[in-house]
């Protein structure tokens, strides 16, 4: 796997042999370039020079099987430029010549993690701004949901699988996911919902607070990560974004119904199309349970894996919430008030 600090020697050089000023607006000659984070997909690195701090996005893998990834969010990119709520894009080179997958340049935004007892109205707005971008709808790189539901079935369905075939799987959590994967199963045919009343926008389909930068000295809060958006429903992102299963990911907040109420009521406020705001509440009820059984469904996947023969960076904080999650009662306390 590539790791950030081993490529950053190539990063380096990168940036030293081309002229920036020609293709960006940028002299670049003098920056200093240094790790900044690195996923599972893409390596980042803080370009620094004297009148501009970029970032520079090394792309390694794909989350979306497509050989042009480091394109696909660069063009999303650019269409949620004037958002105000994303990174601007400025360069993007799929040549393949100097990395085997392609790059991209974009704006450095300072701050930290989201945190949802302060920001939830802010994110609201965010998330409103996003998907309220015009986006040509026959004429857009995207990738569209056209059957929202089977879609996340059928990846939890492959998912789950690895779960029910491992000897270290607890059978009383075998069959009880069973139970709602069958759930899931005789229910989807709900999609028909969004395929006869479309509603469709750029949706993120990542929104966990990792992916948002909260700067406090501006009062700013941006969402950055944008490696498989989808052409689809807001409420891929919004029931996301409320699932305990994304909040309790890297921290300890599991979203109230209350504050659930008043993030969903904040976001409403925002919209301008009075037909979205009169069915959101609809849209969400039907959305929320894919969005549940997808996070447990790789939670589940997750948990087999960590403890075999797996391929990626064995992170103990990600290890320790798989673990919190593959227990039963909080199972049960995503599911019970649905299948029960």
């Amino acid at each position: 796997m590539a790791d950030i600090h081993q490529m950053l020697p190539s990063a380096r050089a990168y940036v030293a042999k081309h002229d920036w000023e020609s293709r960006m607006g940028f002299d670049l000659h003098e920056a200093a370039v240094a790790p900044l984070a690195q996923g599972e997909y893409n390596l980042n690195y803080k370009v620094s020079a004297p009148a501009v701090t970029l970032v520079l996005r090394v792309n390694v893998g794909t989350q979306i099987d497509r050989t042009d990834q480091i394109r696909y969010e660069y063009k999303a990119l650019q269409l949620l430029a004037d958002s105000g709520v994303t990174p601007r894009p400025y360069y993007v080179d799929d040549s393949r010549r100097d990395f085997d997958t392609g790059v991209l340049f974009m704006a450095y935004l300072p701050g930290g993690p989201l945190d949802y007892a302060r920001d939830l109205d802010q994110a609201a707005d965010l998330f409103a701004r996003i998907h309220q971008v015009p986006v040509p709808a026959s004429s857009n790189h995207l990738i569209r949901e056209e059957a929202p539901l089977s879609l996340i079935y059928e990846e939890c369905h492959g998912l789950l699988e690895t779960y029910f075939a491992s000897d270290l799987a607890d059978p009383e959590i075998r069959h009880y996911l069973g139970e709602v994967r069958h759930w899931a199963a005789e229910n989807r045919a709900t999609e028909r919902y969004y395929q006869a009343d479309p509603w469709n926008c750029i949706v993120n389909t990542e929104v966990n607070s990792g992916n948002f930068i909260a700067n406090r000295d501006r009062g700013s809060l941006h969402l950055v990560d944008w490696e498989m958006p989808r052409y689809g429903d807001p409420t891929q992102d919004l029931a996301h974004f409320c699932s305990p299963l994304t909040t309790l990911w890297k921290t300890d907040y599991r979203m109230r119904a209350a504050d659930k109420a008043r993030f969903i009521a904040a976001y409403t406020d925002h919209l301008n199309d009075a037909h979205l705001r009169d069915t959101l509440i609809e849209r969400l009820r039907l959305r929320e349970p894919y969005v549940l059984l997808r996070g447990i469904s790789w939670s589940a996947m997750g948990w087999v894996a960590y403890q075999g023969d797996y391929a990626g960076v064995r992170n103990p904080d990600t290890w320790a919430t798989l673990q919190r999650y593959l227990q039963l009662n909080f199972i049960r306390t995503l599911f019970d008030p649905i299948i029960r």
